[in-house]
């Protein structure tokens, strides 16, 4: 199985191509052309993430066994509330991950600790803030963190050697391969991080998810680990172990599963597709 662990939904916004018209059927014919099985989808940068989401998930809904959501989060604009924004994606929409930028707000401990409390990643994006590892790799050591293109999408090589010392060093910090430019570095990361810390993306649906995946087949990894990074890692790490939250809710979960997704009567956006 081949998983695609970074995909925009297109938004609202006006910072580029990626949430003015970021349409999946475009991306959905080339990924079908790659042969990725699957997608983790999340929304692009949009003014407010709980609607954002809700889109995600009608989107997640409609084709349940193509794609996990992750819940986008604004660290600090939705400060008081990021705890009811993941508690719907997990427990009404049954997301698997949460996903933060820097570009928004630094990630802050609100983000971290409902993270922990649903036992899910947090997919963040640091921009080149490589320090910041360190401290959330030692303050939260049970929370996963998944650092999109190997910590940094303007090509900043300090900070992606940087970040593979953290990923070698920490059990709890993994990166992916999306938009990484430096082949070297991917190559570096699976020789000292090892083939268990990375995993394939492609932030489309900007980016080409064949070309993103002729990075990891180029890398000419024995079978199993080439298999770890294009699929089994991610699916370790999205799974869902229906653990109840540590804040106390309860009667969300049935079976281990979360319900089924409740969607407001209007029709899944047309172009979204």
């Amino acid at each position: 199985m081949i998983i695609d662990c970074h995909c925009h939904l297109g938004g609202p916004g006006l910072f580029g191509r990626w949430d003015t018209q970021a349409r999946l059927d475009r991306y959905l014919r080339r990924a079908a052309r790659a042969h990725i099985d699957r997608t983790v989808l999340f929304a692009a940068f949009h003014p407010d993430y709980a609607v954002a989401n809700r889109e995600v998930a009608r989107i997640v809904a409609a084709r349940p066994g193509r794609f996990y959501g992750f819940a986008f989060v604004h660290a600090v604009r939705d400060r008081g509330r990021i705890t009811d924004l993941v508690a719907e994606g997990v427990e009404r929409f049954g997301f698997r991950g949460i996903k933060v930028h820097k570009h928004d707000a630094r990630i802050t401990r609100e983000v971290c600790e409902a993270a922990r409390a649903f036992a899910i990643p947090v997919l963040y994006d640091i921009m080149g803030e490589v320090s910041i590892v360190e401290l959330l790799a030692h303050k939260y050591p049970d929370v996963t963190f998944i650092i999109p293109h190997l910590g940094s999408f303007d090509d900043d090589w300090r900070a992606q050697i940087a970040l593979i010392d953290h990923l070698e060093r920490h059990p709890n910090v993994y990166a992916d391969t999306s938009g990484v430019r430096y082949f070297d570095l991917l190559q570096e990361t699976v020789a000292r991080a090892g083939a268990h810390k990375l995993l394939f993306g492609s932030d489309g649906p900007e980016l080409h998810p064949g070309l993103e995946l002729e990075k990891v087949r180029l890398l000419r990894l024995p079978p199993t680990d080439e298999q770890l990074v294009l699929g089994g890692n991610a699916l370790r790490l999205v799974r869902s172990d229906g653990r109840q939250p540590r804040h106390g809710r309860t009667g969300h979960f049935a079976g281990g599963q979360p319900q089924r997704a409740a969607f407001p009567p209007h029709r899944m956006s047309e172009t979204a597709l």
